[in-house]
């Protein structure tokens, strides 16, 4: 795994990748990298504009690439729900889906359109239903793979019970590090259970390390502390958007990586460099939370796998 870069990355001729959030940043650099290697792949994103910007930008590079961009805003159930009929209306199969898209430290609580807490409804329940709404489709891809995008933050990240919308108090960075843990326990509980069930599906991980993104700006903003001194160590301590994605293109594509895997930045702390196994803190290996997180997750987005995967 020394040195893996995008050159790395098999053919992916026949193959469809959803990725969502990929109108930038990360997810961008991630579907220029599996469109380049043949794939089908299907942007999407809450913003038309960019959606179409982020097409046209692919095309300058690729012209031939097999690209398409459909609206899906994860701060909504319903949302999910179309663009999984949608999908599955055009397409018997789905070989490679990507839950990039995310919000970060949101100054003050919002919430989303189905009153969850903007962070945890947007980064983990709207992948969690998505997931589960594209279920027949990855059962039918060929070698599917589930990528869950999580964090550094995970490390410092908790599932309260007690009070997992922030109702009772809210504060922006452990609202961020939950739902990056819930990704991460997400993304090893649904291997577990595919790994029961027959599903046939691999589930693993990413982090991006210190990666120079629009997430900063676009939430704590920069006027915030983070964003101030995130500036002074940027220099040293980050890469690029592109170098990032890194990560997330090896879970996806390389034969090397495995089913339960996590995949971050081999350098110092796993803030930059090429693609190694990350670090899975203990608390993302709680079996007993990883149980009760899914069967809430489904009471919450009225999406139970296990009636999905029945109808598959």
């Amino acid at each position: 795994m020394t040195g893996w870069s995008t050159a790395d990355i098999p053919r992916l001729d026949g193959r469809t990748a959803v990725i969502t959030g990929a109108t930038g940043g990360l997810g961008y650099q991630t579907a220029l990298e599996l469109a380049r290697a043949g794939a089908t792949v299907v942007l999407t994103g809450r913003n038309g504009a960019k959606g179409q910007d982020a097409l046209a930008r692919i095309r300058g590079q690729l012209p031939d690439a097999a690209i398409i961009y459909e609206t899906l805003d994860l701060a909504s159930i319903a949302s999910v729900a179309d663009f999984a009929a949608r999908f599955a209306a055009t397409h018997t199969s789905l070989d490679l889906l990507i839950n990039n898209a995310a919000v970060m430290a949101l100054p003050t609580r919002r919430v989303t359109v189905d009153e969850f807490e903007m962070q945890f409804g947007t980064n983990y329940l709207g992948h969690y239903a998505l997931t589960a709404l594209l279920l027949p489709q990855l059962r039918r891809g060929r070698n599917a793979r589930v990528v869950n995008l999580s964090s550094l933050a995970h490390r410092s990240g908790a599932i309260n019970f007690d009070d997992l919308q922030a109702r009772r108090g809210y504060a922006p960075w452990r609202a961020y590090c939950q739902s990056k843990l819930a990704m991460l326990m997400f993304a090893l509980e649904l291997q577990r259970r595919s790994a029961i069930n027959g599903w046939g599906i691999m589930s693993n991980a990413a982090h991006p390390g210190y990666a120079r993104t629009e997430l900063i700006p676009n939430g704590p903003g920069t006027e915030s502390l983070s964003w101030r001194f995130g500036r002074y160590l940027q220099p040293l301590m980050s890469h690029s958007a592109a170098a990032g994605a890194l990560p997330t293109l090896f879970a996806a594509t390389s034969p090397a990586a495995e089913g339960g895997g996590y995949y971050g930045p081999n350098g110092f702390y796993e803030l930059k460099g090429p693609p190694a196994p990350a670090r899975i803190m203990p608390q993302a290996r709680d079996a007993a939370v990883a149980e009760r997180l899914w069967d809430i997750s489904a009471a919450l987005t009225g999406v139970p796998f296990a009636q999905v995967a029945t109808a598959a």
